[in-house]
């Protein structure tokens, strides 16, 4: 669906530069723009992918007048002209783009062609020109360039970029959609078939004529946050990685040469000052569509100056005239927008007031405005084309047994009820919502302000006509994680679900479909129940089958499935997916001492178990308030601990492990001769008061006895050999007659020593 309604007035941006060629007696030849892949031909008239779409074939007017009024949004005519209160909110513009740093993003030759004549040197762009006729001072074009060179703001390195890997990423992460991709001969499309004839696209693309001219970091300072320049949103984030924003602008950068413009050295045009060229961003209006920290300081707030408003507005005045003065901004319009363009003014200017627009119409603006109809498609309007489509892929073979479904963005149809606002925040200005992690295709980020607006409206537009009815309080009988977790897997009674769903880390056991890890957070509830009874009702084309038709507790069913999902973080992995060793704890990765709680062989009902990463582990009998086992080697399994009801008591899982002694730490004796009590911890009168955690990690138990208050830990020697015991006695009234014996094979009796109150110990056990 191409523009091709008299596209031509992209030529008029050479007026000057054939005009100072005859004054001058010479011919000077335009900058030719490098070959690169792909750069199809773009349109010589300011595209807006949505007008272009959905606009360009009409020939009813009402509708090429809806289309005018995208272009008078998109073009931001509403920086200069006011609508009326009435049409404010059916033409919101564009914030503005920040030229903080462009200093350092172009050179100055690069700057003065852009600004010179825009359309002649970045095609497509809704940037207008002031300055390409022969009646033009050349001297505001100098200044402002001597003004937009002070501006600078250097990127941070990034690492070398990979023109191959840049490539790649360009043709699968989604940069396709709304830009050209490259011809079958300079990149074929992953695992296409050896007779693919790839069809040119059928509208035109965003252009990217200016990327090779951006300095390599900068282009990849932009690429990583485009958001921070063109703050509307159009050019979205897609979240890459440092190193694949340097391959991406090294892929872009492959057609780089030396830029050399002889006109402006022909016109000879004296040095501008930087301070004439601030005035002339602002007397020029140029400040009514970017924005700069020094402009914005010596306005002192104030806004730019505006024009007629647009009920004053007249067809075939100013921009939309044929013949452009100086001082008019020239769009290079194609016939067909300025027709748009009119009849979008003739609404506005008429009788009648716009109609409350529904949510659904609003919806269907922004998503034509931000352009997510190159990917999406919603309620059988947009998506992407297949000479786009086609690029796309996966990162798992398995994935394209699906097909298009695998490898495709979604369609929204029903997203607006489907998803919770949490979620849908994630995926339009947050992080971590992608759950379809075997496409290489990513959902980009548009930004909070951008967005935030749409959610309500959207999920409103989305809803169902008679909601289902879902139980999420958990409080009835059959609301328990276990019988979900049951039904998830591939065991007795279950559906098998992770046959094709992974879950936490775990992939599926065939097919990679949709992640369900964060299904309960992700999903409205209602919606996860619609879909399991119905899904290809609820969500046309998806490979879902209807595991619930005919099955008579299907309602009671989908509830205890969702109550395990909500409770993902504290069940068990379903049968297919849990493994063995799945709960061990693993002090050696976390670099760090484990203290678990747990019924513990050898320790008691009350042991706390201590894993050191140096693998060398002991256990505490909280109860008896002694010192029970220690092993080397693997720690313990928290499975029976976390997920059996009856907890059968956990075992040590490394080797030689080693049962200390069954007695009390401290007694009251005549002697170091006499015998040790047999009697220990609560039948010698010791009580536990817990435990707290010391500066590196390791617990030190408390316990009292006799007024006695006792610290007591144990942490593996520097050579991990062996383990180091600490004991500190503390009492109000220090008195005389208590022995200390530890639990090394060789320990003695030894007296309290009291020093201000507190008497130490310290003792070597090698298990």
């Amino acid at each position: 669906m191409r523009n091709t309604r008299d596209k031509g007035q992209g030529t008029r941006g050479k007026g000057w530069l054939v005009a100072v060629s005859c004054l001058l007696g010479v011919w000077v030849a335009c900058p030719k723009v490098a070959a690169h892949p792909v750069l199809a031909a773009p349109p010589d008239y300011p595209y807006v992918g949505g007008f272009d779409r959905f606009t360009a074939q009409e020939d009813d007017d009402a509708k090429v007048a809806e289309g005018g009024l995208l272009l008078l949004s998109e073009l931001n005519c509403v920086s200069c002209h006011a609508p009326s209160s009435e049409w404010k909110e059916r033409l919101p513009g564009r914030a503005k783009i920040s030229l903080d740093g462009v200093g350092s993003r172009l050179g100055e030759d690069d700057l003065w062609l852009f600004i010179r004549s825009p359309q002649h040197r970045k095609k497509g762009t809704l940037m207008p020109g002031l300055f390409a006729g022969e009646d033009r001072d050349p001297k505001a074009v100098e200044a402002l360039v001597s003004y937009l060179a002070t501006l600078k703001k250097e990127p941070r390195k990034f690492p070398q970029g990979d023109v191959a890997r840049g490539r790649t990423l360009y043709h699968t992460v989604g940069c396709v959609a709304c830009h050209d991709p490259a011809a079958v001969a300079d990149y074929r499309p992953a695992e296409a078939p050896a007779n693919l004839e790839v069809e040119e696209p059928g509208h035109p693309s965003y252009p990217i004529l200016l990327a090779d001219r951006y300095d390599a970091n900068a282009l990849a300072a932009f690429l990583k946050d485009p958001l921070s320049i063109r703050k509307h949103g159009r050019m979205p984030s897609t979240e890459l990685t440092d190193q694949e924003a340097a391959d991406l602008s090294a892929y872009l950068h492959i057609s780089r040469e030396p830029l050399v413009v002889q006109e402006r050295t022909l016109l000879a045009v004296p040095k501008q000052s930087a301070e004439e060229g601030k005035r002339q961003f602002t007397s020029q209006r140029c400040d009514a569509c970017h924005e700069t920290p020094t402009v914005a300081e010596a306005t002192k707030g104030e806004a730019a100056p505006r024009g007629k408003a647009m009920a004053e507005l007249r067809a075939g005045q100013g921009c939309l005239s044929k013949e452009k003065k100086a001082g008019t901004p020239d769009y290079g319009l194609s016939e067909f927008q300025v027709k748009a363009l009119t009849l979008a003014l003739k609404l506005i200017q008429g009788p009648a007031k716009p109609a409350p627009q529904t949510v659904a119409q609003k919806s269907h603006d922004f998503l034509i405005r931000m352009d997510c109809y190159a990917c999406h498609e919603w309620r059988a309007t947009g998506g992407l084309e297949e000479a786009r489509a086609q690029y796309l892929t996966v990162y798992e073979a398995a994935a394209h047994s699906m097909g298009e479904i695998g490898r495709l963005p979604p369609k929204l149809d029903n997203v607006g009820r489907k998803l919770t606002r949490a979620w849908f925040e994630k995926l339009l200005w947050g992080s971590g919502g992608g759950v379809r992690g075997y496409m290489t295709t990513r959902m980009p980020r548009f930004g909070k302000e951008n967005t935030q607006d749409f959610i309500a409206g959207f999920q409103e537009a989305c809803k169902a006509e008679k909601p289902v009815e879902m139980d999420t309080s958990g409080l009835a009988k059959h609301h328990r994680a276990e019988n979900g977790r049951t039904l998830i897997g591939v065991g007795k009674g279950g559906l098998g679900c992770v046959s094709c769903h992974g879950l936490k880390d775990r992939k599926s056991l065939g097919v990679p479909v949709v992640n369900l890890t964060h299904t309960a957070q992700r999903l409205q509830p209602e919606y996860f129940k619609e879909l399991l009874l119905n899904p290809q009702v609820t969500q046309p084309g998806t490979l879902m089958p209807p595991l619930f038709i005919g099955r008579k507790a299907a309602d009671k069913e989908i509830e205890m499935l969702w109550t395990y999902l909500k409770e993902l973080d504290q069940s068990r992995l379903p049968e297919g997916l849990l493994q063995t060793g799945d709960y061990e704890l693993k002090p050696e990765k976390t670099g760090k001492p484990i203290v678990f709680r747990t019924f513990l062989e050898g320790a008691g009902m009350h042991a706390v178990a201590v894993g050191f990463p140096q693998q060398i582990h002991v256990a505490f009998d909280a109860l008896e308030a002694h010192w029970a086992i220690a092993w080397k080697g693997r720690f313990v399994d928290a499975m029976t601990t976390w997920e059996e009801r009856a907890m059968t008591p956990a075992k040590p899982l490394g080797e030689k492990v080693q049962t200390f002694p069954a007695r009390m730490t401290l007694a009251k004796l005549t002697s170091a001769n006499d015998a040790w009590p047999e009697t220990y911890g609560t039948s010698a009168g010791y009580i536990s008061k817990g435990y707290r955690i010391g500066k590196d990690g390791v617990p030190i138990f408390l316990y009292l006895v006799e007024g006695l208050m006792v610290e007591d830990s144990i942490r593996p020697s520097a050579d991990k050999k062996s383990l180091r015991r600490t004991v500190t006695v503390k009492s109000w009234v220090p008195s005389d007659g208590w022995y200390f014996l530890g639990i090394s094979k060789n320990a003695k009796p030894q007296p309290l020593v009291w020093k201000d109150g507190a008497a130490t110990f310290e003792e070597s056990i090698v298990p």
